[in-house]
């Protein structure tokens, strides 16, 4: 999913999801449900995304359950409430958006646990982005780089450093914020993701048009579209 190999992913997960039923592996129905519950989410089906998403939240137990975080590399429910957050603010539940987003860094905190709260911070960040909640999004939008540079981790570094740029912009430092996301947009795909592009090509659509730059804008939501149909990443085309 990270290098937006979307289909391959959700066959995956079914296939977790199918060996974990026939063997009652509690332990990777849990990795099964978080693997659909963000496929899922990420190809626009938030229905299913969100069955998955709370059925695991049902199952995992952090006692018995607790190799899963070295397994996976990060706490399962703190990453299902995150992705919750997401689902729900592009459904427009707003309440319930900032409700599970809040939980979920809330919770990577408490367990001090880097790469959960460089994800929840990262996916938080999202939902104030999507829901327009610029005080919010103003508050948070530092958080992400510091937490991701300290611990080194280039993925989340890349996406905090668009979401501040998006931010400069939006507050009138149009030159140095879409110097931003560009350099963080290089950064993010330089890591081999192929996951959250087409976000990135929009937020970085929009400060073009704020800075004037209208011919870019159309040449970057056309790209943005092809990668669409390319990877099947339909979360924002729906939400």
């Amino acid at each position: 999913m990270a290098r937006g190999e979307t289909d391959l992913a959700r066959r995956l997960g079914e296939d977790l999801l199918r060996l974990s039923r026939q063997r009652n592996d509690s332990a990777g129905l849990v990795l099964g449900h978080l693997s659909s519950g963000r496929n899922l989410m990420f190809a626009g089906r938030f229905v299913s995304s969100r069955s998955h998403l709370e059925e695991l939240l049902a199952l995992y137990d952090p006692i018995s359950q607790r190799s899963l975080v070295h397994q996976a590399g990060i706490h399962p429910q703190v990453v299902s409430r995150a992705y919750l957050g997401m689902l729900f603010s592009c459904l427009g539940f707003v309440d319930q958006a900032l409700a599970q987003s809040n939980a979920a860094i809330a919770e990577a905190r408490r367990l001090a646990h880097p790469p959960s709260l460089a994800s929840s911070l990262e996916y938080g960040t999202t939902v104030l982005s999507l829901v327009g909640d610029n005080a919010g999004l103003g508050e948070w939008a530092d958080q992400p780089v510091a937490v991701t540079t300290e611990q080194g981790f280039p993925f989340w570094r890349a996406l905090g450093t668009i979401f501040r740029g998006w931010l400069k912009t939006k507050n009138g430092d149009v030159t140095e914020g879409v110097s931003l996301v560009r350099s963080g947009s290089t950064a993010y795909r330089a890591t081999g993701a192929g996951v959250w592009i087409p976000y990135q090509i929009v937020l970085l659509a929009r400060a073009c048009e704020i800075a004037g730059q209208v011919e870019e804008v159309v040449t970057l939501l056309d790209e943005a579209l092809q990668i669409v149909e390319k990877t099947g990443e339909r979360w924002l085309q729906r939400s």
